[in-house]
Formats: C-alpha cells, structure tokens, sequence
C-alpha cells in the first residue's frame, strides 16, 4: 500500500516531517546512502515522492529562503492537462471517431488523454442508428399525418394533440432464444459462463403480433383499462417426424410458422386481435375503434372484407388505418414498447420455443399501465417534433422527466402544440410544390387559426 501513496495527499506538517528527517540523515546537503528508502518506509510514502520532496527543499536552501518555509514544499508538480484540439477534432471524420484507439494517434495523444477528455465532458460520446430514408413525399405524409392527430380548441384558440383513447397499435417483432453475444460481470475467480448453439447465424426465433392502446385511468388514479390486450407469437402445434431422445416419434412440439403471409396475418386478426378487443375493452368507451399499422406487404387491405365482417360485430365498428411509410417512429410499439418489453425478456434464460414464449408473454405483463401511458405521451412530443423539422427524422426525442412529473401529480394527459408550429406546418403545406395531389381535408386546423 506505501507504494500506492501518491505526493497529492501529504499534508503541510508531513511534508516539513519528512524535510527535516532527509536533513538529519544529509551533510553538505548530500543524502547519506539509504536515507530515502528509510524516509519511504517510515513516513509510508513512495520513494519517487522522498527523492522530490528533498530536491525541492535543496532548491528552496539554494535560494536563500527560511528554515520555516520547508513545510510549505509542494513536492512534484504536475503540468497543465492537455486540452482538445478543437481545430484537429473537427478536420476528422466520423470513422476516425469511432473508439480511442483509432482516434488518439489522429490528435497526438494517448488513449487515457482521450478517457480523460471524455469524463470532463470536453468529448461527447454518441451511437449513431441509422434511420429509415424519406422521401419528399413521405416527409409531406408524415406532416399530415400528425395534423390528423390534433385537436383544435377553435374558442381557446389553442391546439393540442387528442387523447388517442380509441387507437389500438399492432406490430410485430422477431425475438431470439438468446443473443449472439453478451456481457457478463464476473469475480476474478468466476468461471467464464459457456453458451453454444449450432449456429450463430441461425439462432431459434419466433415473430410475435402485439397489440395494445392507451390505459384509462379513474379519477383517483386506479386503472381501469391497463391498454394491454395481447402479444401472440405466431406459432404452431407440429407432431415430431422422427423418433429422438428427446421424444418419441408423433409428439406434438411448438414450431414457428415458416411463412407470415397476409393469409396469416387475416387470421390472427381475426381470431386472436378482435377478440380480444372485444373481451377487453372499457365499457365506458368508444366502440369506434381504428387499428392502426405499418405498411408491411404481408399487412390486409384496410378494405379487407372479411376483416370488416369480423370487425363490425357486437356492436363495434374497428377500421384499420395504416400510419405514413417509413415512419416507425409514430407506432407505441416501435416507438419504446417493444424495447421496453425485450429489456425484460433478456434477464430471463430460455433454452426452447415454449420458454421463450412464456418469458415474453411474462415481460409483456410485467410492464405497468403507467408506462404505457407514458409512451403514449412519447409518441405525442415526438409528433411536435415532426412539426419542427418538416416532416423529417432528424430529430432527438426530448425528454419531459415523466416520473417526477407523476410522482408530483402533474403528468399531462396530453400535450399541447404552439399556435406558430402549427401556423408554419399549415403556411408550407399550401405551398405549391408541396402539392402530391392526394385529398387532405385540414379545414377545422385552419379555422382555429383564420386561414
């Protein structure tokens, strides 16, 4: 431990100690042999830390100055940190940014230089994902697609985004028996864990369809509608071909469907989305109901006739919509759902199909109604920010501190747009390179605002 003792943390007195011990073990200003090693192992202090003390003390001698002022001896001094170059920095390119390695030889420094300048905030780390492409036409959809999600006060003269009560949010998404790699944090005498499959690029999957809306809540806070109504992967009951250890020839096993067709996807609306909108949906809401999903080519038609048929029964009349292309961004589940349930799955092991099966379906009801909640509110603050960059994707999702806002009673229901976003939005719709010739009735908009 002595030699871990840095000079930084001596005090005043310690440093006089050791000063005048180095001078009764010196003559002629000359260290006897063996007097520093002997000054280290009494004070308990690195030998580096003796040998500056003494040399500054000789040059303070040196100069002339008092006896009393060999306390005050600071030992080594370090010289000034280095800063970032911001000129050097700038000339680079975002690959010569990737790590320390790659960018500390660019700047002339070392990779602890770089450590350093990142933790003083002098750098900033940043993980770039890459986003889908847009078109001009579909930044103009996208615009108009958050337009149909507001609600205009015309007597306030205010607008903000509707509540979004009656819209049922589907998707899909693949999940893994397990990742291809992990991270572990191990004791130094922990055995590394072994984890093998028969191929890291084949590794056992299977596709859930998720569907959930926005949670009612009561006047006291309780819940009346937790927004969940279903996440069902898309399998099927398969007898086994052969005999094996594992089982005999004939036993009915759980297998992934090879193919999600529209057929598929027809069917598992019907059966399974419907149903449980209907078994579980609030009796004290609307039964207009609009399902809303993404462009996918396996995706019905939202003039799907059997679909309808299904759909418009016991008394409820469900449309399907499909939200602006490209835009994965105006969807609960993709928007932070589906990671938020997938957070949950990765700390619990699976080693067949059924386990992953319940493992999700066990993440999937562990995630409460509030967090859904406030996805939803996520997914509005995103939409205004589609409003200000035109439509684009260029954008970061800000950040409301929803937990203190609800702990202290004040999360909003929903959020409003300022007068001037929306005025702007609807001043470069009318523009006329805008016009994509499709019908888009904004009138109510532009009544609130006298256009």
């Amino acid at each position: 431990m002595a030699e871990q003792r840095v000079n930084q943390y001596l005090t005043t007195n310690m440093k006089n100690n050791i000063v005048q011990h180095l001078l009764k073990n010196s003559q002629g200003g000359v260290l006897r042999k063996g007097a520093v090693c002997e000054a280290a192992e009494a004070f308990a202090v690195n030998r580096k830390t003796i040998s500056r003390l003494w040399k500054a003390a000789t040059e303070m001698m040196e100069n002339g100055e008092p006896a009393h002022m060999v306390g005050k001896v600071k030992g080594y001094k370090r010289g000034e940190k280095k800063k970032v170059d911001e000129v050097k920095v700038r000339s680079l390119s975002v690959l010569e940014r990737s790590s320390y390695r790659v960018m500390a030889p660019k700047l002339g420094v070392s990779k602890t230089t770089i450590c350093r300048w990142v933790k003083d905030k002098q750098l900033r780390p940043h993980t770039s994902a890459i986003k889908p492409h847009l078109t001009d036409l579909n930044k103009l959809a996208r615009l108009k697609w958050c337009l149909s999600q507001l609600q205009p006060n015309i007597i306030a003269r205010t607008v903000a985004f509707n509540e979004m009560r009656n819209v049922v949010h589907i998707d899909e998404k693949w999940f893994y028996l397990t990742k291809s790699a992990d991270r572990y944090y191990l004791l130094p005498d922990e055995e590394e864990p072994q984890r093998s499959c028969r191929s890291k690029r084949f590794i056992t999957k299977v596709m859930f369809l998720c569907a959930v809306g926005r949670p009612h809540f009561g006047p006291n806070g309780e819940t009346l509608f937790d927004g969940k109504l279903g996440i069902f992967p898309f399998t099927e009951m398969v007898p086994a071909q052969r005999n094996s250890k594992n089982r005999p020839r004939g036993t009915l096993e759980t297998k992934p469907i090879p193919a999600v067709t529209q057929a598929v996807t027809r069917e598992w609306l019907i059966n399974k989305i419907i149903p449980a909108i209907h078994s579980k949906w609030p009796t004290s809401a609307s039964k207009e109901i609009y399902i809303q999903q993404d462009n996918a080519k396996p995706h019905i038609s939202t003039a799907d006739p059997e679909f309808e048929e299904a759909a418009n029964s016991n008394g409820f009349k469900i449309q399907l919509i499909c939200q602006p292309p490209n835009s994965p961004d105006t969807n609960i589940l993709d928007l932070g759902f589906f990671r938020a349930i997938q957070s949950l799955k990765d700390k619990k092991a699976c080693s067949n199909v059924d386990e992953l099966l319940q493992n999700v379906s066990m993440a999937y009801e562990e995630l409460t109604p509030q967090t859904l909640n406030k996805v939803f509110l996520t997914l509005q603050s995103v939409l205004s920010e589609i409003f200000e960059v035109q439509g684009g994707n260029n954008y970061k999702i800000p950040h409301m501190n929803k937990d203190r806002l609800e702990r202290i009673g004040a999360l909003p229901n929903v959020l409003e747009v300022e007068e001037r976003v929306v005025r702007d939005v609807l001043e470069y719709l009318a523009l006329p390179q805008n016009n994509d010739g499709s019908s888009y009735d904004i009138g109510d908009l532009a009544t609130a605002f006298g256009y």
